[in-house]
Order: structure tokens, then sequence, then C-alpha cells
């Protein structure tokens, strides 16, 4: 088993890590509603379009599942570069959610705090990289393995 030792929030052991539990963000209440146009725009031939709107879109509604479990967090480093994840980034993080095989998570490893792919091999955790410049991070015996939450979307500009 590998050790636990509670943050600074309350935890609950799953059956490879700890998953910190207990985060209550603040909300605020003022909700900026986007437009959504009624077309599609082609990522392929130009093709014609009208500029009707179809709605407004609160972009809360479809970066964030669980409002009271969710938190964003700004990547350093380019150990996820070929999942699309790159340095600067921003993260939308659900706490809530149980980390399945091969989820992307926010971990901390003996207090230091990574984004990886978590997987399971043989009943040991492996945090993996996804750079093929980067090596995996095995979870060894005694070591502290707590998931700070799911990565659910990542957000970034385009250059």
């Amino acid at each position: 088993m590998f050790s636990a030792q509670s943050p600074a929030c309350s935890s609950e052991l799953s059956s490879h890590a700890l998953i910190a539990t207990g985060f209550r963000p603040q909300r605020s209440e003022n909700v900026q509603f986007l437009p959504l146009y009624l077309s599609h725009v082609e990522a392929g031939f130009p093709s014609a379009a009208d500029d009707y709107i179809e709605t407004e879109l609160d972009l809360s509604k479809h970066l964030i599942n669980n409002e009271e479990a969710t938190f964003f967090v700004r990547v350093s480093g380019s150990s996820r570069a070929e999942a699309g994840i790159h340095d600067g980034d921003i993260l939308a993080v659900d706490r809530s959610m149980e980390p399945e095989d091969r989820a992307v998570v926010v971990a901390a490893l003996d207090t230091e705090l990574t984004v990886k792919r978590y997987e399971v091999h043989s009943g040991h955790p492996d945090l993996m990289p996804e750079n093929s410049s980067h090596d995996p991070v095995p979870v060894r015996e005694g070591q502290e393995l707590i998931i700070w939450g799911v990565v659910q979307h990542v957000m970034h500009e385009v250059s």
C-alpha cells in the first residue's frame, strides 16, 4: 500500500491512491453569456454561412460538470505535449471524479504536483508522460500519491 498523509484538505482512499476531497471553491454571481452562431464553420473547403445567433452560451456549462468540485490550473512543462497539452495551457479539473485507468489527472507525488496519465500496471499506479523524450514516473512503495482531480478540458490560444 502507498503511504497516505492528508493534504491541506481531507482525502479518501481509492484502490491505488488518495483522492483529495473537501474542496469548496468560491463562485461569482457574474456569469457572462456569449453568442453561439447557428452555422457551423467548415474546417475543410469554405462554404456559405449565415450570421444567425442560435443561442447565448455560458462557457461554464460546457467546461464544468460539477461546480462544487471543479478548479482551473495552468500547466508548465512539456511532458503532455503529444496529448495536446502545452506549457501555459489552462486545465479544467474535476475533483469529484474517480480516476480510472488511463485518465489524465493532476496528482501530487510526495507533495510535488504534476499532470500525467494515470495508469495501473500489475496493481501499481504509474504516472505516464505523453512526450517521447520523458520517462514514466513509477509510484514506488512508500511514496505518497494523492490525486487532486481528473482533467476534463484543456484551454489554449491558437498561435
